[in-house]
């Protein structure tokens, strides 16, 4: 397929005189794709019942005469003023029970019925106005689920909805009590009307609690984005889009993305640099105007798994934005080499965000494509150049990778309801696997649980809740934490892991503190935690007292602790003969990714880089046929 670039666009911001110069702009400069009308609904239905089509017909005209394919949002992340008034108790509220107000966007509570049927209503205006018009292309639902903290809501209807969704999930109380264990502090109902939701409780509350309430609140996104799906495809056989975001785990994108054609996502490897890679000051410092070198890399490869495999970037950052902590520029080449990496990945498109800067209101520190005066700004030479190059190079392909990663949205709500240390996190232990991985000049695919691992050199899986028996077939790397709990999380009979083919058991567990690290023999450490393990396992790891580390049974291996970044490169070692890989030792900055019919090489460093045969200046992306 044929790989293109695109922009969003926001024709109800400026002028209609400008906006045939804008799209012929977006042409000459090597655009494919442009999307709108995301955040519009309060001018495509000012007063309730009373519309405005007008300008978006005119919109959509323009810019498809101009030769370019229009996405169009469904605008529900922004309901108009005139929504509140009509459902004054629609706005979500925190775990604090503070009401979350108009004033910005994504100011929805999931679980109102009555909103998700207005959401429903304007999709299916929207559906039967444009959804055979030559000039739409494609569709996004919504935009950002859960962007700002927002899947999950503490409100009245949560309340009522979680207590809808508990009946028919366990069908009597005395099953709900069984499953959490409820006669523990005389926590038991009676009646599911009884039940409240785990927030502002004394302390801690019951984490098996927490995790159903989790599980619902991924379900009431699933089913918001479903009902515009199924008003869409009524009249429309355009693909359907969602815009997915960095380090999110508050719903389940696999649940979500089985209702989409494409999913997509929105890279700002700057702003997510400062505000949710986790670096320390040094590593901050480094890559402040590129970004970590594998945190894109992981989404990318996440996002190809949550729907048909098909995916796109739907927005990728071309200057500073606004909302990080800080906001510095990228180095210059960073957002050619940025939509480059996608392609390597798989993406079919990448579209940056936005056009133009905008004068006004909350974004108005954000960069575009053009600074507010039209003048351009410098990412917009950058996107022109991979323009040109994409007409040049074919298309690279996606190859499968030789090793598999199993990120599963069920155990970050567990781990997050019971992280049993202060820094203990299920997306950074699964990242830190997924760096050590890439350090190796290794190719990943992000999988879900119901992976088979016999079609993978190797299938990592740590921390997951719960470990299926179809997890066999293949050299499954398992641990630390995985299959240490039942689905409903309690500790199963005769303890955990709770792994097909293990004779071990896990005696206890300890939290580590960041100055307390345990050694491992012969090299690397577990940090942030560690597993006593009692075992007829072969014992392949120890620790520098002894005991044991790792084991294996056949196929199965298991680590008792979280691996540092050294301990996974020993663990790598042990392995890569067996499974037939050969590791690189690549330098902190340069990452590799395989295709099929080219080999990719990234420089994240503000300096150049040499390795092997490859020379690379700062922020470069080079690639060679095979």
């Amino acid at each position: 397929m044929k790989r293109s670039l695109g922009v969003c666009y926001y024709p109800e911001h400026w002028p209609e005189e400008i906006w045939a110069l804008d799209a012929q702009q977006m042409v000459e400069t090597g655009l494919t794709w442009v999307r709108v009308g995301e955040f519009a609904w309060s001018r495509l239905e000012p007063q309730p019942g009373q519309f405005d089509w007008g300008w978006l017909d005119r919109a959509i005209a323009t810019l498809g005469t101009a030769g370019l394919k229009v996405i169009l949002g469904t605008p529900t992340a922004t309901p108009p003023r005139w929504m509140l008034d009509k459902y004054p108790d629609m706005l979500a509220r925190n775990s604090a029970g503070e009401v979350r107000k108009f004033g910005s966007r994504r100011h929805y509570c999931f679980s109102h019925a009555a909103y998700r049927d207005e959401a429903r209503r304007i999709t299916r205006l929207m559906a039967e106005r444009y959804g055979a018009h030559p000039s739409i292309a494609a569709w996004q639902t919504d935009n950002e689920y859960d962007c700002h903290d927002t899947a999950i809501s503490y409100s009245a209807h949560a309340k009522h909805a979680f207590q809808d969704w508990c009946a028919q999930r366990y069908q009597s109380p005395q099953a709900l009590n069984a499953a959490w264990g409820n006669v523990f502090w005389s926590m038991e109902y009676d009646s599911f009307d009884q039940l409240d939701l785990p927030n502002q409780t004394v302390t801690e509350p019951n984490p098996s609690h927490v995790l159903a309430f989790r599980r619902f609140s991924s379900d009431q996104v699933v089913l918001f984005n479903r009902v515009q799906c199924d008003e869409i495809r009524k009249y429309s056989d355009r693909p359907i889009i969602h815009n997915f975001m960095g380090r999110i785990t508050a719903f389940d994108h696999y649940d979500l993305g089985a209702d989409l054609d494409i999913s997509s996502w929105d890279s700002y490897p700057m702003g997510f640099l400062l505000d949710r890679v986790g670096a320390d000051e040094t590593a901050q410092a480094h890559y402040l105007r590129q970004g970590d070198p594998d945190f894109q890399a992981f989404h990318h490869d996440l996002y190809r798994a949550t729907s048909s495999g098909r995916w796109w970037v739907m927005e990728q950052q071309p200057g500073p934005v606004n909302w990080a902590p800080w906001n510095p520029a990228p180095l210059p080449g960073m957002p050619r080499l940025w939509a480059w990496e996608a392609f390597a990945h798989g993406a079919e498109t990448v579209c940056y965000f936005r056009w133009r800067q905008a004068p006004f209101a909350q974004e108005q520190m954000h960069a575009g494509l053009l600074r507010p005066d039209r003048s351009p700004a410098p990412a917009l030479a950058e996107a022109a150049q991979v323009a040109k190059e994409l007409a040049e190079v074919p298309d690279v392909g996606t190859a499968k990778a030789p090793v598999a990663l199993v990120f599963d949205y069920d155990s970050a709500y567990a781990w997050e309801s019971q992280p049993q240390g202060a820094d203990f996190d299920y997306f950074q232990l699964v990242f830190d696997c997924y760096r050590a991985l890439r350090r190796a000049g290794l190719s990943v695919d992000v999988v879900p649980k119901s992976v088979d691992p016999s079609a993978y050199e190797i299938t990592f899986a740590p921390g997951l809740l719960t470990v299926p028996e179809s997890l066999q077939g293949g050299l499954v790397v398992a641990g630390p934490r995985a299959g240490s709990k039942t689905e409903e999380m309690t500790i199963p009979d005769g303890l955990g892991p709770d792994i097909t083919g293990l004779s071990t058991k896990v005696t206890f567990v300890e939290s580590l503190p960041p100055f307390a690290p345990m050694t491992l023999a012969g090299g690397g450490a577990f940090i942030k935690w560690r597993e006593a393990l009692e075992t007829t396992d072969t014992v392949i790891l120890h620790l520098e007292e002894g005991a044991p580390a790792a084991v294996r049974n056949g196929q199965m291996i298991y680590i008792a602790g979280w691996p540092d970044a050294a301990g996974w490169r020993r663990i790598l070692e042990m392995l890569a003969e067996q499974a037939g890989l050969d590791l690189m030792d690549l330098p902190p900055d340069l990452r590799l990714r395989e295709t099929d019919s080219h080999r990719f090489w990234f420089n994240y460093g503000p300096r150049t880089v040499a390795y092997q045969h490859i020379t690379l200046p700062a922020a470069a992306v080079h690639w060679e046929a095979k």
